[in-house]
């Protein structure tokens, strides 16, 4: 448990996966005093590491119909950051501007009742670039509309982690909020892009050995013939053809069917799984997938962060992070903000 001297900023955090973010807020000098998440492998991957993190494996709507300042044991309106990023879900449209009942039946709908009921001084949701187009755009509008009537301004920015320090291109679209009646004296800026960008020259040697699944027999041939920064078109049309079946005659430039990526380039967005046809991202210098550790190098965890359940399952808790980085430079300009800085 944490001193009750403790005088760091505080955070809660919603939906919180293997900690990506949660561990970039804390790098930043936050004191977590929560977070959720449903998926018991992702929930023991928080608990083998922070031992002293209050990790809640529960669904989260049977949290939020709580009292939660009692639940948290914190007064209304004296949490410094809520963090957290719901999955993308449609809404259904009853008017021109909705309201927080309208966002009900999605994992939304919890992210908002936190932020109503507890009021925290600034809240911090990540989300896929996409979600700004999602539905013509209707649902983030419509996300937008609930978190200005719980009582918050909000500006956002689609950031890259490549920019801050993550060897990888990964798109986020990161929503700020702060509350209004401090508004006028609180002011936040999002992270300046670093000079310089890291590749996997940089973070692949000495990677410590972990998990992996390796590819077939058959598929690993193929990719011996690729070379590193190839793909498909690199290699003889006849076995290309082959190996992609149905997907050689589809449009558009296929740059992901049989990718190998290059020492030279960050990654490429890290998936979920190590292995899909059209978003392939072979080792550079091995014919393989990455391993898992590999994948959390390319996501900036440290490498004592330890992922608990079945191989696929580390490689989806990975896969579905937020950058370590791209987290702490978000969270150090929160801070920035909420010292007054």
């Amino acid at each position: 448990m944490m001193e009750k001297n403790d005088n760091r900023l505080t955070s809660i955090e919603l939906f919180a996966g293997a900690g990506g973010l949660a561990l970039g807020i804390e790098k930043a000098g936050f004191r977590t005093l929560g977070l959720i998440e449903i998926d018991e492998d992702a929930a023991d991957t928080l608990r083998k590491n922070r031992p002293e993190w209050y990790v809640i494996h529960d669904d989260i709507a049977h949290i939020s119909c709580l009292d939660l300042s009692a639940f948290f044991h914190i007064p209304k309106g004296s949490l410094d950051l809520l963090s957290g990023g719901a999955p993308c879900q449609s809404f259904s449209y009853a008017g021109k501007r909705l309201g927080l009942e309208d966002a009900r039946g999605t994992l939304f709908y919890h992210y908002a009742k936190f932020l109503e009921q507890l009021q925290p001084k600034m809240f911090l949701f990540e989300n896929v670039r996409g979600l700004l187009t999602h539905d013509k755009g209707r649902t983030y509008q419509t996300i937008c509309d609930i978190f200005e009537s719980t009582g918050y301004t909000i500006q956002k920015k689609i950031l890259n982690a490549w920019d801050y320090g993550v060897a990888q291109k990964r798109e986020r679209l990161i929503t700020i909020g702060i509350r209004n009646d401090l508004s006028h004296e609180l002011h936040f800026a999002f992270p300046v892009p670093h000079d310089y960008r890291p590749v996997l020259r940089d973070i692949l040697p000495g990677c410590p050995d972990s998990p992996g699944i390796p590819y077939s027999a058959y598929k690993r041939k193929i990719f011996e013939l690729v070379p590193p920064g190839g793909y498909w078109r690199d290699i003889p049309p006849d076995i290309a053809k082959d190996y992609m079946k149905s997907c050689w005659n589809m449009e558009g430039g296929r740059t992901g069917i049989l990718r190998r990526m290059s020492l030279d380039e960050p990654s490429l967005t890290v998936l979920t799984s190590p292995s899909q046809k059209q978003t392939d991202r072979c080792h550079p210098l091995e014919a393989r997938p990455f391993t898992v550790r590999e994948n959390a190098r390319c996501q900036s965890f440290p490498d004592e962060w330890q992922f608990s359940g079945s191989v696929a399952s580390q490689y989806r808790q990975v896969g579905n992070a937020v950058p370590v980085n791209l987290a702490f430079e978000i969270a150090v300009q929160i801070r920035k903000t909420l010292e007054g800085e």
